[in-house]
């Protein structure tokens, strides 16, 4: 399994996510690097980041998999890119260190944006991205893959799923 989030310290952020049993299932999930886990692991999160702000990641533009799980600080309005429809909202991973989610609002199945809202806790696995401190985060949090990322990601917003 392979799954990476993105953190956010300050006002740097992105996001995405992946679910467990695809990324086992997924023959190109190696090629991801490191395993997601089944369950929340912020802690792994954290110190990816840290290796990404360290530059001591090989290449700082590599995404990860990633499964991070808190509580939502900010949401901020949708908007669109050249992707489509996006929704962005910005967790509490621990630390002192928040984290910006992406979701595709035109690929995922939830209801009308915004549908997570300031202290609902949230479950997410997506891609996380680390460009530069300004430009991180974790996004590919639907249900969609592509021949660039193979890894299915959700929501989970107070219990309630979204793919």
């Amino acid at each position: 399994m392979s799954a990476r989030l993105t953190l956010l310290r300050s006002f740097c952020a992105g996001a995405m996510m992946v679910t467990a049993a695809q990324v086992m299932t997924s023959t190109t999930a190696h090629a991801w690097g490191d395993s997601v886990s089944a369950s929340c692991d912020n802690r792994r999160f954290l110190e990816d980041q840290r290796k990404f702000e360290n530059e001591e990641r090989h290449t700082r533009h590599a995404d990860l998999p990633e499964h991070v799980c808190g509580r939502v600080i900010s949401v901020s309005r949708a908007r669109r890119t050249r992707s489509g429809w996006h929704g962005y909202f910005y967790v509490d991973v621990g630390s002192g260190i928040y984290i910006r989610i992406v979701s595709d609002l035109d690929r995922m199945e939830a209801p009308q944006w915004p549908w997570v809202a300031k202290g609902d806790d949230v479950d997410v696995v997506g891609r996380y991205y680390f460009d530069n401190l300004r430009s991180q985060g974790i996004d590919w949090t639907h249900h969609g893959t592509s021949r660039n990322w193979p890894i299915a990601g959700y929501v989970t917003v107070n219990g309630h799923r979204y793919e």
